[in-house]
């Protein structure tokens, strides 16, 4: 029995069991599954548990499952991009995903970037999601900025900004 369903033939890639063995080493495998098997809600629940990027793979009806999409973007928030457009603005699915990696904010609703919450979790996760933010919220967390943000979330003070704070006590 194979895991690499890349140069399988076509009975193997529509072999449900050889398929639910094949994704549950590599979640990734499931690119090569048949239409059938991309379709099948177990397959892809066992696919994406192992890796959150398979539900690209995964068919449009699946991609509008709440409870494979949750799978997904708790396994690799950034799977939230192939989620259907109902569950990019699902609170809980998009809260999951930034809680995750803040920077998932980019494939949130645009209702969910206006999200004071949802941008307020993600920036505390990964400042360099608050560039995904609605512009609103954008301007109203940059304001008052001392710094730079870095993608890890720590802010960093220029030379002048140190040179003010140390006239100030002086």
């Amino acid at each position: 029995m194979t895991n690499d369903l890349s140069t399988a033939p076509e009975t193997d890639r529509d072999d449900r069991d050889l398929v639910l063995h094949a994704v549950r080493r590599s979640g990734l495998t499931i690119r090569h599954a048949s239409a059938r098997l991309q379709a099948d809600r177990e397959v892809v629940l066992r696919a994406v548990r192992q890796n959150g990027r398979a539900l690209e793979f995964a068919s449009d009806d699946l991609r509008a499952d709440r409870k494979i999409v949750l799978a997904a973007v708790g396994k690799w928030a950034i799977a939230l991009e192939f989620a259907s457009v109902g569950l990019r603005d699902d609170r809980d699915v998009v809260l999951r995903a930034v809680r995750k990696w803040g920077v998932a904010l980019k494939h949130a609703s645009a209702r969910l970037r206006a999200d004071r919450e949802i941008v307020s979790v993600a920036v505390k996760r990964n400042s360099a999601a608050l560039k995904y933010a609605s512009d609103d919220l954008r301007a109203e967390f940059g304001a008052g900025d001392g710094g730079r943000q870095l993608g890890t979330g720590a802010v960093t003070l220029s030379r002048g900004d140190v040179a003010d704070d140390v006239a100030a006590t002086d």
